[in-house]
């Protein structure tokens, strides 16, 4: 095949030409960064909490009125939650991973240092959390009941003992263990807080936290005595439904001085779903955005080259007298056609970056890789090939006597 005759003749289509080189452009650049955009959102949404999701319960609880002031609803109603048929253990919280808001600390190895180590979100638990999470101790042990103190409405975050990820061990202690290392939370000057366990790997409680960072949280052993408080619970296998229906009854059979939100009891499904519900909006807007550019752009092939086909058909007639095969006319279409999405691939790749560029400038979004680019240039070119087949296809059947006469 000739390229020559064929550039010749996409000389005397310019409009057309051009037309369908930006088209196969702009796909390109917003297909590629698209699907880059997909995959950050699903590694996002898709990152492990740390805790064994499966099975767990969470009920959000608010108090109304004035409770009494020896009344203890993180001990007392935990104690009612753990008597429920079905239910495995329980504890009470201020949050837990993926709620989205919660509690966060500035953490230094020196209480006098103005530089911190880190900010750690903060977990108010007891000596039943790790066991209701399935969190995983890799160093140290866990909180034992008599270690356990009660917050009220004006405590510090601060405790004598506290556990912490590994992620945040490893940020505060890089050159060894953290185990009985003290480290202060909290305001400059408080008091020590000695690390006595190390968890595999726990989550913040916002969802939008990003990196290592997400991993750096603590837990801290108080029962959270304020006006509201939250409430996670490991179910049995099978019983989930059964507990989520029998927990607010068992709650209010303590006190009915409480109100528990329609939505305030949830699966940690549920739950999640709630947490990541704008990065699967997100994933859904661009794998639709993709489809509708990616048809648009196969249309925009398919209907200009069947309108050259019906315009060239004398040209193509006279190539078929001449001693061209249906091969070589098919070959024609796909060559040229080829020719034009490689057009657009370059100026596509060129716009893809800039764009990309642009969104680091003013979103903070990451560099974009050469893989999405190639995938990008490949999925193009194969789209291009496949919808100008049908149309070449019909060009390569007509016959030197329908295409020379005349009307």
């Amino acid at each position: 095949m000739q390229i020559k005759p064929i550039i010749s003749a996409l000389k005397h289509h310019k409009a057309g030409t051009l037309l369908i080189a930006m088209q196969v452009a702009l796909t390109l650049a917003i297909v590629c960064n698209a699907l880059f955009i997909i995959r950050q959102r699903i590694e996002h949404l898709s990152r492990p909490t740390g805790i064994e999701e499966s099975q767990l319960l969470t009920i959000a609880n608010h108090w109304v009125g004035k409770k009494e002031d020896d009344y203890s609803p993180a001990k007392v109603d935990v104690a009612a939650l753990r008597q429920i048929p079905g239910v495995v253990d329980a504890y009470s919280t201020n949050a837990y991973p993926l709620i989205g808001n919660g509690w966060k600390s500035g953490v230094r190895k020196d209480p006098q240092a103005k530089d911190q180590v880190g900010v750690s979100a903060v977990y108010f638990v007891d000596d039943h959390a790790l066991p209701t999470l399935g969190l995983k101790l890799v160093a140290g042990r866990n909180f034992r009941a008599d270690e356990i103190g009660e917050m009220g409405q004006n405590g510090n975050p601060d405790a004598p003992i506290i556990i912490i990820t590994k992620a945040f061990a490893d940020k505060a202690f890089p050159d060894g263990s953290a185990l009985g290392k003290p480290l202060y939370l909290g305001t400059r000057g408080g008091r020590p807080s000695i690390v006595i366990g190390v968890v595999e790997r726990l989550e913040s409680p916002s969802p939008e936290d990003e990196g290592a960072e997400s991993q750096y949280t603590t837990l801290v052993p108080w029962r959270l005595n304020r006006d509201f408080s939250s409430f996670v619970v490991r179910t049995q296998p099978g019983q989930l439904d059964a507990v989520a229906k029998a927990a607010p009854a068992a709650l209010s059979a303590v006190t009915r001085m409480r109100v528990i939100p329609d939505d305030g009891v949830q699966t940690f499904a549920e739950v999640r779903e709630a947490a990541y519900k704008s990065d699967h909006g997100m994933v859904e807007l661009m794998a639709a955005v993709c489809v509708v550019l990616l048809a648009i752009t196969a249309s925009g092939i398919v209907g200009l080259t069947s309108f050259w086909v019906g315009q060239r058909r004398k040209q193509i007639g006279v190539r078929r007298a001449l001693g061209a095969t249906k091969r070589d006319i098919l070959s024609y279409f796909l060559t040229e056609n080829l020719l034009i999405s490689l057009l657009g691939v370059v100026v596509g790749t060129v716009l893809g970056i800039g764009l990309n560029l642009w969104m680091m400038a003013q979103f903070e979004m990451n560099r974009l890789t050469m893989n999405y680019v190639l995938t990008g240039v490949v999925a193009l070119l194969l789209l291009g090939q496949a919808a100008v087949l049908a149309p070449a296809l019909r060009a390569s059947r007509v016959s030197p006597v329908e295409a020379t006469r005349t009307v």
